[in-house]
């Protein structure tokens, strides 16, 4: 029996704001610099550009400067990711603290991007330019030019899904500039990497730029398991610098990866197993590799972008992006699960191994426009923007078995990766889902006296979500029809969403603002991942009602030294409502009762303290508890799995010379709970939680002449071991990278 209400708008605000002294002393001395020319010879003045601060994001619809756009937002500079030599989305994400990566449930195992941010899954919240990026694939950073994170109140920005926020990656397109960079790196562990980023204004308005990557690298302190593939990336624009600039870019990526299972957890930290003589058991070795030769993860990813910007005149300018993107990722991996042990003797101790097989399409087909503009009413200033979306998202998968084929145990100690395992083969079922999304929005900041901003942001849309598709009955699926039944299922959902922002931001000084907002966003069933479910048990029934998250946000934001070093804090709670909930376990009656709260503090700084000194720093606190109902399996009381109560991040360089720079910087990730219902009896618990850990990174540049410079990257200076990812049984996981280096050659003609 499924019961579904509407729940109305509950609103409690809880207003947390401190000035901290530090603030208000700069806020007052860059005021008497402007001021006061004699306190102004007294003070450091920070020159030259700063390369990890970005005053603005690149999406119009945003239409302030950071330091007055009251959300906390953070944009990792293109120059940030070439000085930690981050090769793919992840990677430079080490930059956000609160991310963690997820490995999936039980047998099962996660691939690609899968990640939680504060507090809530967002692998589908992953954006281009602005617009969607589907595909359950790893991301690489040879064609980006920067990454924002924004966070908070985001349905209104990008609709259905922005439960915690939401990350854009921005494309390289053409520059009013003549160059060619190529990178050709080499890491310890024998893997090599190239790439090339070349630019060239063919007329004075015309240009042309081609990025491309080819790598076949090995992941450090693995054996076996490797990122292979290669990408290009052209792109050309006309009537650049002029009032109607058309960008057409496109992008083609292959990936030809080994896919990682893990390893078992056993002899580790809260290692638990009922069998006496494995809960006495040894870790097995970091690097082992419990997968076959015949592993593989294959994956074609493509994109075509045709952008146009156009001044209309009157101060209104129109942006118009339209996209096709299409990724295919074919996948066969070995996932590890329970352990035996026949005798005393470790030698013969095994764990047994499951075939999995992913063989899923992602299809995008959209269109943005947006106009952004100004005008007044009165004496008030009204900068605006407002525009419209369609969108197609389309996602097919088939189902794979493994009936009547055997999968050998491993050895748990010393594991052979040359055996053949068999492929998984078609069992016939197969689920093709699609969403239909139509939306419209607008957004208007209002300038009152150049002290108080007022900022509202609306988007209304309308979805229509598709599934259909062909099951494979089982014995304990359906236990009155004979196993390898095939049932067709066709579902359907559709609706109207209104997302919302509001926020007020009051400036006192000109360098720095103060701020609160509060937004909601909608997740309908199926909106996170395109599928629908008729279970009873499952929020992805179109019976239920959208989930409704709410986000209250107040902050602070400070440019000092010039506009040289941006400075943020603030303070966030998010509220998910309508969460599924066991009403009566004896009629198997579910309802949307659950509630779940996120709130904590976000603290950075990012930019130049001097002219040689560059910094991008920030922590987070996150506390999650289940406040209503017994959502996702959890009761009341619950925090939310892989949400540290800490986490922080240091990255710094210093020009020792004009030549030489050296720099480095320390991860904090603190304690991830697996299990997090309260009164858990935790020493039965396999692995319960993942424990803190702190990982410390180091760099050396010299820069021989302006056209050749050598780079040195080490990670995990001190050989940290620490846990990267853990499945949600507890009984395996991906260690964390062990001491490794890069080494890279970067000429410049």
């Amino acid at each position: 029996m499924i019961r579904s209400r509407k729940h109305g708008l509950k609103t409690s605000l809880a207003l947390i704001a401190a000035m901290s002294g530090t603030l208000h002393a700069h806020a007052e001395a860059d005021d008497a610099r402007r001021s006061d020319p004699e306190k102004r010879e007294e003070t450091v003045i920070v020159e030259g550009e700063s390369l990890y601060i970005v005053p603005h994001v690149s999406s119009p619809k945003l239409t302030q400067e950071l330091v007055n756009t009251p959300q906390t937002i953070s944009v990792i500079s293109g120059q940030l990711i070439a000085d930690q030599g981050a090769v793919s989305l992840m990677e430079a994400l080490r930059n956000t603290p609160g991310i963690t990566m997820q490995l999936g449930e039980n047998g099962n195992t996660s691939s690609g991007d899968t990640f939680t941010m504060r507090g809530f899954s967002s692998q589908s919240s992953i954006f281009q330019d602005g617009i969607r990026d589907l595909g359950a694939v790893t991301r690489d950073s040879f064609n980006l030019e920067q990454i924002e994170v924004a966070k908070g109140p985001a349905g209104s920005d990008i609709g259905r899904g922005a439960s915690s926020g939401y990350i854009n990656q921005v494309s390289k397109t053409p520059l009013d500039d003549d160059f060619t960079s190529l990178f050709a790196g080499a890491t310890s562990e024998g893997g090599v990497r190239l790439t090339g980023d070349a630019n060239k204004m063919l007329t004075g308005t015309a240009g042309v730029r081609l990025n491309v990557m080819v790598q076949d690298m090995p992941v450090p302190g693995r054996d076996e398991v490797t990122n292979k593939g290669y990408g290009i990336a052209p792109s050309i624009a006309f009537g650049v610098g002029t009032g109607t600039e058309f960008q057409l870019f496109a992008q083609h990526i292959i990936q030809e990866n080994v896919p990682d299972g893990g390893i078992p957890s056993i002899g580790l930290e809260g290692f638990y197993n009922a069998d006496e003589t494995l809960l006495a058991g040894a870790a097995v070795d970091r690097s082992n590799f419990y997968g076959s030769k015949s592993d593989f993860e294959d994956v074609e990813a493509n994109m075509i972008t045709a952008k146009m910007i156009h001044d209309l005149g009157g101060g209104l300018t129109l942006t118009s992006t339209a996209r096709y993107g299409k990724t295919q990722m074919d996948r066969v991996l070995t996932g590890i699960n329970g352990l035996d042990a026949p005798s005393s003797d470790p030698s013969t101790w095994t764990v047994s191994r499951s075939r999995q097989r992913v063989d899923q399409t992602n299809d995008i087909l959209g269109n943005q426009t947006i106009i952004t503009g100004s005008f007044n009413t009165g004496r008030l200033v009204h900068d605006f923007s407002t525009g419209i979306e369609a969108l197609n998202e389309s996602q097919k998968s088939g189902s794979f078995s493994t009936t009547g084929l055997t999968t050998p145990a491993a050895s748990l100690y010393n594991p052979d990766p040359n055996i053949v395992l068999p492929t998984p083969y078609p069992s016939g079922g197969k689920a093709d889902g699609s969403t239909t999304t139509l939306a419209a929005f607008l957004f208007d900041t209002i300038n009152l006296d150049e002290k108080w901003y007022f900022t509202a942001g609306i988007r209304a849309e309308n979805y229509e979500t598709d599934v259909n598709g062909v099951t494979i009955t089982s014995s304990r699926s359906h236990p009155d029809l004979p196993p390898g039944t095939a049932l067709a299922y066709d579902l359907s959902d559709d609706g109207n969403l209104v997302s919302w922002k509001l926020a007020g931001l009051y400036k006192p000084r000109e360098n720095g603002s103060v701020y609160i907002s509060y937004g909601n966003s909608l997740t309908p069933p199926g909106g996170a991942n395109f599928s629908l479910s008729s279970g009873e048990s499952s929020i992805n029934n179109p019976a239920f009602d959208p989930q409704e998250t709410q986000n209250l946000e107040v902050g602070t934001k400070w440019d000092l030294f010039g506009e040289h070093l941006a400075l943020a804090a603030a303070y966030y709670s998010t509220t998910n409502k309508d969460e599924l909930s066991v009403l009566d376990p004896d009629t198997n009656t579910y309802e949307q009762l659950g509630e779940r709260k996120v709130e904590g503090v976000e603290l950075s700084a990012v930019g130049k303290i001097t002219p040689d000194w560059q910094v991008s720093a920030s922590l987070t606190t996150i506390d999650t508890e289940v406040t209503e109902g017994t959502t996702g399996n959890n009761s009341e009381g619950a925090s939310s799995r892989w949400s540290p109560d800490l986490a922080a991040t240091v990255w710094t360089t210093y020009n020792l010379t004009p030549a030489f720079t050296f720099g480095g910087g320390a991860r904090y990730m603190g304690e991830q709970k697996r299990v997090v219902n309260p009164g858990t009896d935790i020493s039965t618990q396999n692995v319960p939680v993942i424990p803190e850990a702190w990982v410390v990174d180091a760099m050396a540049r010299y820069q021989f002449t302006e056209r050749l410079a050598l780079q040195l990257n080490v990670y995990n200076l001190f050989d940290e071991d620490y846990i990267s990812t853990l499945n949600n049984s507890g009984a395996r996981l991906t260690p964390g990278q062990p001491t490794s280096a890069y080494l890279s050659l970067n000429v410049r003609f």
